[in-house]
């Protein structure tokens, strides 16, 4: 197994060597004629030197040239390398605990955080040649497409950001408001006080804000931080966790994790969940306790003769399927047995009904999408990570609320209402002179409303999450050192506390008790314990389901056995099957260099070569060696110039609906696939990537194309 720093020589006649004469070139093909546009900084003493037909003083994009820059911190993946032709690996298969920090002023565990948010925001990229308003690519365009997954996404976003943040907020106020930390609160109380004496609230709030934005560790002494979990939203003080145990500092329920933020997205997760099985429940029509098996005694006794005098004893309720978890038409299926008429030939309203909520879902998902982008920013706007600029966007902020404080010095209470009422009129009954003149500014600003977002005004040059992380994948790129993917286990997260110094914390509380709450009660991990080992009672309805689930995994693995009969006949939907169920002993590892996966059904493997004169991604059936290199010269199936990707398409192994049902049979992780365009308009899909998330943040941070996310 290589150690971080092992060199991969990419060189050579990669798979694309029999393209280079035009007799060998497969049909439709590209040909190599574009060269590479971005510059190499595998060596810092001339990072900044144009070695291409564009350099980093005028990339695409402020991403592009911040990842060409020469940064004043560097990490491992920014050292001085003076062979520019390898790529390294740093540390792609193995520990997380044996790779250095890899990119300067950022710790690994933040890094691998954003690229594990990175890889389930991330579907769809295009290349864009318009002017990027904001400075920064991978924005998201007003025509993206609308999916389920993707609302997901945005609102699992919404819980790690807006949610968890407006959390700790009213944790905050909590503990100012408990007086349990007399000192803090009665600065504060003494504060407002006298600015409310002299009528100077507004002032002094924003002179606050000021402070608090341009001195960053006066945010640490007015907030002393505390981990989430661990206050009480009531009372102020200490408390339990919700999970029993404080496993993780920054999420609502103090779960455990095994990598940092794993338990907040864990979190969102089942928020999302959460709020699906609530909303099914209801169209479901569920209502347990109306149910005449049960009068809800069934759940609170164990004697056998008092479930069968409720009625609960004859298991009916075990047997027939939960519609929260089929959610196969079952509020119709209820209609019809309480003598309603759910056919669409009765009920005209299903249709279009749904119709309307479908085609508003589209502007729902943006709105979501963009208040998480706007807090993302405004957090890497107060707290900004190299290699953006550390001062730039915090004066800009703190500029913008120095006339606000002169305003409030100078304005009344009564001149604060005279003009508040005034602006209040004025939206009322001038309602025809707003009209025209927002007529009269889309006539002559077409854009006016793009020109005045946050992201292309006060916080310009500011990047979301997901920007940020593109732009340290091209750190990586630019100097010849891919980022390794974020660390994976299939071991649960150690049931133990995360470490805490009580010593550091404000809350009144002595060690002692924070010890005491932090830790799972000894009482409540034996009755875990007991009840895991436990031996399971067996019922008839857990005896029906394991009867389908081996009939559904029977037939799930007949029909894979047939597509392996259809894909030698020659169907390409079953060429794109084979492989999506890797086997249990097959070996994951790959990469930096060469991605195992599928071309067309056939085995082989995805290359990346970055050290020609044009960097390309290729495929081809034949083995490496290790070290990307092509021992029998093999001609590649296609080969595309990276410069010539002009689009990137995450796609399913299997369809959603086969995922759920393989997922349920077999337990087994589906290998998706990727979707590369070329400027040609030539679409190759790769299948049963096991890496592909891997392959696709390669792929997109490598060119100087400006992505679009669609």
């Amino acid at each position: 197994m290589p150690t971080p720093g092992y060199v991969f020589k990419d060189g050579g006649p990669i798979p694309d060597s029999d393209l280079k004469d035009p007799a060998n070139r497969q049909p439709g093909a590209a040909p190599n004629m574009e060269p590479a546009t971005r510059t190499s900084t595998s060596n810092s003493s001339n990072a900044n030197t144009p070695t291409s037909s564009a350099s980093a003083s005028n990339a695409p994009s402020e991403s592009h040239a911040l990842a060409n820059a020469d940064p004043e911190v560097r990490g491992a993946v920014q050292t001085n390398y003076n062979n520019n032709s390898e790529v390294r690996d740093m540390g792609w298969n193995e520990s997380s605990n044996e790779i250095p920090t890899l990119v300067g002023g950022l710790p690994n565990e933040e890094l691998w955080t954003l690229v594990r948010r990175f890889n389930k925001q991330m579907y769809h990229v295009k290349a864009t040649s318009d002017p990027l308003l904001g400075g920064l690519d991978l924005n998201i365009v007003d025509e993206d497409e609308f999916s389920p997954d993707k609302l997901r996404s945005n609102i699992e976003r919404l819980y790690m950001t807006v949610i968890i943040g407006m959390i700790g907020f009213g944790k905050h106020i909590a503990r100012l408001r408990s007086w349990r930390e007399p000192r803090r609160t009665a600065a504060f109380c003494v504060a407002y006080t006298i600015a409310w004496i002299f009528n100077f609230i507004m002032p002094l709030i924003f002179t606050t804000m000021i402070v608090f934005i341009v001195y960053p560790p006066s945010r640490a002494y007015l907030f002393p931080p505390a981990p989430l979990a661990l206050v009480n939203s009531k009372t102020g003080g200490v408390q339990t966790p919700q999970a029993g145990v404080l496993g993780s500092h920054d999420s609502a329920t103090g779960a455990p994790e095994k990598h940092k933020g794993e338990a907040v997205e864990q979190e969102a997760h089942n928020f999302v969940s959460g709020i699906g099985t609530i909303a099914l429940s209801s169209a479901a029509g569920k209502h347990e306790q109306g149910d005449p098996e049960s009068d809800g005694l069934s759940d609170k006794v164990d004697d056998p003769s008092t479930k069968v005098a409720t009625g609960a004893a004859d298991g009916l309720s075990d047997k027939v399927p939960d519609p929260t978890n089929l959610a196969s038409d079952a509020a119709a299926a209820k209609a019809s047995a309480q003598g309603g008429t759910p056919t669409p030939q009765h009920d005209k309203t299903k249709q279009p009904m749904e119709q309307a909520m479908w085609t508003k879902m589209r502007p729902i998902m943006h709105v979501i999408g963009d208040i998480a982008d706007g807090w993302e920013r405004f957090g890497n706007a107060l707290s900004p990570t190299a290699p953006f600029p550390q001062d730039t966007a915090r004066l800009k902020l703190a500029g913008i609320l120095v006339p606000a404080v002169a305003v409030g010095l100078l304005t009344t209470s009564a001149m604060f209402m005279k003009a508040t009422t005034a602006g209040v009129g004025f939206g009322f009954f001038g309602d025809p002179l707003i009209w025209r003149g927002l007529d009269l500014l889309n006539k002559n600003f077409p854009h006016w409303q793009k020109l005045l977002e946050i992201r292309n005004t006060i916080l310009k040059g500011v990047p979301t999450n997901a920007q940020l992380t593109i732009t340290l994948l091209r750190i990586g790129e630019a100097n010849k050192a891919p980022l390794p993917p974020p660390p994976r286990s299939d071991q649960p997260p150690p049931s133990k506390p995360a470490s805490l110094n009580g010593d550091d914390l404000t809350l009144d509380a002595s060690n002692e008790e924070i010890r005491e709450v932090i830790h799972q009660d000894p009482n409540e991990k034996a009755a875990e314990q007991a009840v895991a080992a436990e031996k399971p009672k067996h019922r008839h309805g857990q005896h029906i389901m394991g009867f389908f689930k081996g009939t559904t995994k029977t037939g799930v693995e007949t029909k894979f056995g047939v597509d392996k009969v259809a894909a030698k006949i020659g169907s390409q939907t079953a060429k794109d099957h084979l492989g999506v169920l890797p086997k249990s002993t097959e070996i994951e590892t790959s990469g930096p260099v060469d991605f195992k996966g599928r071309y067309k059904g056939s085995k082989g493997w995805i290359y990346i070569s970055t050290n020609v004169d044009i960097p390309t991604v290729s495929f081809s059936n034949k083995s490496s060696d290790g070290t990307g290199l092509e021992p029998e010269k093999a001609s590649a199936k296609f080969s595309i110039p990276i410069q010539d990707i002009r689009e990137l398409k995450k796609v399913g192994g299997l369809g959603w609906k086969a995922k759920i049902v393989v997922g349920w049979a077999t337990g087994k992780t589906v290998a998706d696939g990727l979707e590369i365009v070329d400027k040609m308009g030539n679409t190759h899909k790769v299948t049963a990537v096991r890496l592909r998330e891997e392959l696709f943040n390669r792929l997109v941070a490598m060119g100087g194309q400006k992505w679009e996310s669609w």
